[in-house]
């Protein structure tokens, strides 16, 4: 599965991993928001590579909440990195609907069954336990889901299906945006 490539970036963003002391997940959230609640759109920018308007499209459009204050909180924050992750190779449109598919409406908590912090903090250890393999098989990845996940406890029935079904997708659009970047940049070199 992973054809020998791999990423020097945090997931979703723009920030070299080692530079950050080799963290992702909870640990780099909580990292950007140790001392404050809220990030500035400006911040956002540094972290991701995204540009405002892009984020003030997203947030038009309903893949975003607003803001408070002209502040992101941490589950904003990621699931702009979740989104950034997968938008070079899944339609905006189905990011909006595997993400509903995970936690409803956008703007109801109520129907939420993972904070998107935890649902960050999930990809990224379940991205680190793949990059430990030589390669993944598909069992061997619904395997490490599982591992990773064996603290979710449901809300609802058929949550935690919800939830792994959506991480497989979201694991392999993201190895697929890795390999087409190295795609690019074996073109390049031509």
């Amino acid at each position: 599965m992973k054809f020998g490539i791999t990423d020097d970036h945090i997931p979703g963003t723009q920030l070299n991993r080692e530079k950050m002391g080799n963290v992702t997940g909870l640990e780099f959230l909580h990292k950007i928001f140790y001392i404050t609640n809220g990030i500035m759109l400006n911040q956002i920018r540094e972290i991701s590579g995204l540009d405002g308007s892009t984020l003030q499209n997203w947030v038009k459009r309903g893949w975003l909440p607003n803001t408070k204050l002209k502040k992101y909180n941490i589950d904003q924050l990621s699931r702009i990195l979740i989104i950034n992750m997968l938008r070079d190779t899944m339609l905006l449109e189905r990011i909006d609907f595997l993400l509903k598919y995970i936690n409803g409406t956008l703007d109801k908590k109520e129907d939420d069954i993972i904070p998107e912090s935890i649902l960050y903090d999930y990809i990224c250890r379940i991205l680190d336990s793949i990059s430990e393999e030589d390669s993944t098989s598909n069992e061997e990845l619904r395997a490490i889901i599982e591992e990773v996940t064996s603290d979710y406890e449901e809300r609802v029935s058929g949550a935690r299906r919800r939830l792994c079904a959506a991480l497989e997708i979201i694991i392999f659009s993201y190895y697929a945006k890795l390999i087409k970047g190295h795609a690019s940049e074996l073109f390049d070199k031509l």
